[in-house]
């Protein structure tokens, strides 16, 4: 096993967990602060069956926000629910001088703040466009659902780094492939046991995840 250099988390359910909605993510949560919850679902009952329209299904939330002022939603969005331990483990991890960054389908919005707030080197997750402050319509697909592993192939050669060099912390079935080519593939309270089975290691507490890594 290659020493590991990176750790990079999915964001949705994992760095942030929004109680009470489905998968813990930062979209289903910007649903229900715009007050678009059943439009939300719709939608996800639409477009989740069929992983290969999930571009459609980003843009056609983006549409529902058209016009909205981004502020009074991002209040009810921001600061996000961390687990607990997150911050302790993110602090112990950025002093062992680790690349540590979020590869998301979630919010950019929500992504950057953590970035932000945690220290972290970079996010890489969906965009709703912005403009003079209110929601365009418009959305930037920068990380499909089911290709999250392309991503992270891209983010490691940005770093100067194989696959094998970097742990991956995640919890949904969109992780799995990114499990197969990373070095350590940490499930980090999973959904599915499929999941954890895909998983090098399993935990239930974010603290452990130090630890975790050689």
């Amino acid at each position: 096993m290659r020493p590991i250099r990176a750790v990079f988390f999915d964001l949705d359910g994992t760095l942030v967990r929004y109680r009470g909605v489905d998968f813990e993510s930062s979209w289903g949560a910007i649903g229900v602060a715009a007050g678009l919850a059943a439009e939300w679902r719709r939608l996800q009952e639409r477009y989740l069956p069929h992983p290969e329209r999930y571009d459609e299904w980003l843009r056609a939330n983006a549409r529902l926000l058209a016009g909205r002022p981004v502020r009074p939603i991002l209040d009810r969005l921001l600061p996000p629910p961390y687990p607990p331990g997150a911050r302790e483990a993110i602090a112990a991890l950025r002093e062992r001088g680790l690349v540590l960054g979020i590869v998301s389908s979630g919010l950019s919005l929500v992504a950057d703040h953590v970035r932000a707030e945690l220290g972290l080197d970079f996010a890489v997750a969906n965009v709703l466009e912005v403009v003079d402050g209110r929601f365009s319509g418009r959305a930037e697909l920068r990380v499909p659902l089911w290709r999250k592993d392309e991503v992270v192939r891209e983010m490691a050669t940005r770093y100067g780094l194989s696959p094998r060099e970097i742990a991956f912390v995640g919890d949904n079935f969109n992780d799995i492939p990114v499990f197969r080519i990373v070095g350590l593939g940490i499930a980090y309270a999973p959904k599915d046991p499929r999941v954890a089975e895909a998983a090098h290691v399993v935990t239930a507490e974010f603290r452990e995840i130090p630890a975790l890594i050689p």
